[in-house]
């Protein structure tokens, strides 16, 4: 079995909040408008959408997605065979199946569009949130970094989801898996340039969402390494054009999390940089954010590699052994250093991610 999905395995309390979109798609801006505003005024209240028949409904026909009859995505998944199953957490599972590319019908099986369907359990109010809000950014949101969510079903009290299939899984399989064979120095950095292009997007003002919950876990790979962007449970619309920041509760992965956050519960677009300060760290050095089981001075890794960081005597101590070679000490300190900025305490330090994305570039441009 292939837990390659992990990013949609996860489980933690989710608070649920909205976001706006200035694409309607095949519906009216009109409609999305009025529904982003409502959302927009939930999560800035740290309100819960409230989950009455209404606004389920306005949320479904909002979205650009097609709604799944269940007895498709039992044709598409082989009525979710086991064999069929790529993973599985307190949520529900996630299976594999097809559809046809230009209809979306279930198509036999190996022929089609691969999809992955996740299927919630029964039971659980905070699961249909997640259900709800993964429905309202990603059926409304649309960028090459961000996951594909294709539909959804409602039906006989079961909630689907289905997504583009992402055949390289997750970075964390792919950074942390010793038996697998280590992500290349050119393939790492266009991973974190993709990864930070989603985020630039989403602190855009044609989105304006705080993402929340960036972690090398969200971070899916199609088939040839393109970063996207998944699980959208904790995202949170950003703030009024006159406040500097979201307050709300305490959430998301421990170690990601900025420490400014984690004191005050103020959030704001600088909080994902910071996370993304920390997926850079991991990236250079191959290292859990968080690793019981090195040597205590060694578990975290933020507190471990900051000293190394700036001194070409020392940067090659802390970085993954598996790309030595495959880079020059400038450019690794190089990219060092903009892990360094993204991690400074004090959060008006930290550039924000379109400085991110520039770097990036540039170190990409240094390779060639």
């Amino acid at each position: 079995m292939v837990y390659w999905f992990s990013a949609l395995l996860s489980v933690t309390t989710r608070a649920f909040s909205g976001n706006r979109d200035k694409k309607a798609s095949r519906y009216s801006k009109g409609a999305l408008s009025i529904n982003y505003q409502k959302l927009q005024a939930a999560s800035r209240q740290n309100l819960s959408m409230p989950l009455t028949p209404w606004g389920q409904e306005e949320v479904l026909q909002s979205s650009n997605l097609k709604s799944f009859q269940l007895n498709e995505l039992e044709v598409a998944t082989r009525k979710f065979h086991r064999d069929s199953k790529l993973g599985e957490g307190g949520f529900g599972s996630v299976f594999k199946g097809w559809i046809d590319e230009k209809t979306y019908a279930a198509s036999g099986w190996g022929t089609g569009l691969v999809i992955a369907v996740k299927r919630l359990n029964l039971h659980g109010f905070q699961g249909h949130r997640e259900w709800l809000a993964e429905i309202t950014y990603l059926g409304t949101l649309s960028h090459p970094n961000l996951v594909k969510l294709i539909g959804y079903c409602l039906e006989k009290e079961q909630r689907l989801l289905v997504y583009e299939f992402m055949p390289q899984g997750s970075l964390d399989k792919h950074l942390f898996n010793r038996s697998s064979q280590p992500l290349s120095w050119n393939l790492r950095m266009s991973i974190a340039l993709g990864a930070a292009k989603g985020i630039a997007y989403l602190h855009s003002s044609e989105a304006a969402v705080i993402y929340r919950d960036f972690k090398t876990s969200n971070i899916l790979l199609d088939s040839n390494f393109n970063a996207k962007l998944s699980d959208f449970g904790l995202a949170k619309g950003g703030p009024e054009p006159d406040r500097s920041h979201v307050s709300t509760r305490v959430l998301g992965t421990h170690g990601y999390a900025a420490p400014e956050y984690i004191m005050t519960g103020h959030l704001t677009m600088k909080s994902d940089v910071y996370s993304f300060g920390v997926v850079l760290l991991e990236i250079l050095t191959g290292r859990r954010v968080i690793d019981k089981s090195l040597p205590r001075k060694e578990q975290n890794l933020v507190g471990w590699a900051e000293p190394y960081l700036t001194s070409k005597g020392k940067i090659l101590h802390v970085m993954d052994a598996g790309i030595k070679g495959q880079y020059t000490v400038q450019v690794a300190l190089s990219a060092a250093s903009l892990a360094l900025k993204c991690l400074s305490r004090n959060p008006k330090s930290r550039p924000d991610v379109n400085y991110v994305v520039q770097e990036l570039e540039q170190l990409q441009d240094s390779r060639n």
